[in-house]
């Protein structure tokens, strides 16, 4: 497609149902209501912890939302994605997963700006986290802006819309009292002081407050005294809920999206600002992870997968594709994902040039790549190659490249480094999940004769012959009791070969449920490898 006409490009776009466009249409249709030169994407971290899976998948989503939008607008409008940071929150538990547990511990409850890095690398523990998701966003090339509410509390940024928060409390107050239980109601204040005396953010009642002077007053939960501090300059911070709606009045933001979780929250944040007169953005809820027993993935529970596991078995841009598939949907994140979505990603790549414009707008890859995917240039798939590490035991990548090599001439580590990769993603992935679980079963009788005539058959064979032809003999020695499917016809009028044939060839041969084509595995594979590996299975049945 030619990226040189953006009128025709923007054209193509409105048509399009992509989900990335109906998001960006939305706030398209937003300007029109209230018209700006600039539109400010937002994703909001909680830095208590490390950036996770979950972090990844709402940036990438709003960096695919963010490039639709610009498409839609032929560029004509700045686009800029904060990438904020919760700071400010105070320290609530000690993490599991640090040094120093003790030292943290007393300074539960101050700002994690204010808490010593148990790590000794940076000025506090919210700027060692903040480093780690910026590295994080940084290592996916994401294009934002990072923003610290600490620094945008204390520098004076959010000063007009805390002192809008005071002059509106009773409003906010109203909209807030009734999601909450009857004894936190009693004494909740959306303004949370930080205590001039320990430095820790107090949960604490509001004695009085001045507009005109903009203050809030309490009572030293320790001292019983009266303390009057100003709402701005960083002297207090909001409660989540009104702090994410003065946050979105105060930078004007116009999209973020959330997990399914927040929907009450973002439905009570939209009410604040539009008391406090702003807009609230356009934006979705997207839906939870699962992990492999159907229950909602939990850092603290560390069930699923986390980012570096993924990382370790395939591609930054297989993630990507997972992401971008039915964000509205609840999706497993488990290990036995990643193989479907390497090859998944692959396909879509192929297919890409085959496609008319139109088309490739709804191709995922357009979206993940931001409307220029790279060429097509993957000889074999990953589940070609989890077969050959799990038939040969080839634990190391020159063993796999010798196959590779031979499959296909010329292609090496040097000139495919995005295969080389893939070796190495396949060999972990075997190592950890499938042999593990290998299991070989044993042969029926009939099933025992269908295998000696294939070995007989694949043996007549030239070794230089196809994946094709491999695939033709493989098909003729299957058109047999139990496995013909009458139903089915081929190509050639010929009666059809059920599923059972495939499934038997991989669970004898290779004890796995599973596997790539069998002719394209045996064209790498060799046929000699082939007829000795089905030697080896009759005789271990024998």
């Amino acid at each position: 497609m030619s990226t040189t006409d953006p009128s025709a490009l923007r054209a193509l776009a409105e048509q399009s149902n992509a989900w990335p466009f109906e998001q960006a249409k939305a706030i398209v249709a937003r300007l029109k209501k209230k018209p700006k030169d600039e539109v400010l994407f937002e994703t909001g971290y909680g830095p208590s912890g490390l950036p996770h899976i979950g972090t990844f998948g709402e940036v990438a989503r709003t960096t695919m939302v963010r490039h639709a939008f610009r498409v839609l607008t032929e560029d004509k409008i700045k686009t800029r994605l904060i990438a904020f940071s919760d700071d400010m929150d105070g320290l609530r538990k000690v993490p599991d997963n640090v040094p120093n547990k003790e030292m943290l511990s007393e300074h539960l409850g101050k700002p994690l700006t204010k808490v010593p890095d148990p790590f000794g690398t940076h000025s506090s523990f919210g700027a060692h986290n903040n480093a780690r998701l910026r590295a994080f966003l940084d290592t996916f090339g994401f294009d934002y802006e990072f923003a610290s509410s600490t620094d945008y509390y204390t520098s004076g940024k959010f000063d007009a819309t805390l002192l809008l928060v005071l002059e509106r409390i009773d409003k906010v107050m109203a909209i807030m009292l009734p999601s909450l239980r009857e004894e936190r109601a009693a004494s909740y204040s959306p303004f949370l002081p930080i205590c001039p005396r320990t430095g820790v953010v107090l949960q604490v009642p509001i004695t009085a407050h001045d507009v005109k002077a903009g203050t809030i007053t309490y009572d030293d939960p320790d001292t019983k005294e009266p303390v009057t501090l100003p709402v701005t300059g960083g002297h207090c911070k909001l409660q989540w809920k009104p702090d994410w709606a003065m946050r979105w009045v105060a930078l004007g933001i116009d999209y973020e999206m959330a997990g399914k979780d927040l929907i009450d929250s973002v439905k009570l944040s939209g009410k604040i600002c539009s008391a406090l007169g702003g807009l609230p953005p356009e934006g979705f809820n997207y839906e939870l992870f699962l992990d492999d027993k159907g229950q909602k993935i939990s850092k603290s529970k560390g069930n699923g997968l986390t980012i570096d596991e993924w990382l370790r078995y395939a591609s930054p841009e297989s993630l990507s594709l997972f992401m971008y598939r039915e964000p509205k949907a609840a999706k497993r994140l488990h290990f036995d994902v990643i193989p479907r979505n390497v090859d998944d990603y692959q396909q879509f790549i192929d297919g890409f040039t085959r496609q008319d414009p139109k088309q490739q707008l709804a191709n995922p890859v357009w979206h993940i790549h931001a409307g220029h995917p790279p060429a097509a240039d993957m000889p074999v798939t990953f589940q070609l190659l989890l077969t050959l590490v799990s038939s040969s035991n080839a634990e190391n990548a020159a063993t796999l490249w010798g196959f590779i090599g031979r499959y296909r001439s010329g292609v090496t580590p040097l000139t495919h480094p995005k295969l080389d990769a893939m070796v190495g993603y396949a060999i972990n992935y075997y190592r950890d999940f499938v042999a593990p679980t290998k299991q070989f079963r044993e042969p029926t009788d009939t099933e025992r004769a269908a295998l000696q005539d294939l070995r007989d058959a694949l043996s007549q064979l030239s070794p230089e012959s196809s994946a094709e032809d491999i695939q033709n003999v493989v098909y003729e020695i299957g058109r047999r009791e139990p496995f013909l499917d009458a139903v089915k016809k081929g190509k050639d009028g010929r009666p059809g070969v059920s599923l059972d044939w495939f499934n038997m060839l991989y669970q004898v041969l290779l004890g796995q449920e599973k596997g790539p084509r069998f002719g394209s595995f045996v064209a790498v594979y060799g046929l000699a490898n082939a007829v000795a590996m089905i030697d080896g299975a009759l005789a271990r049945s024998a």
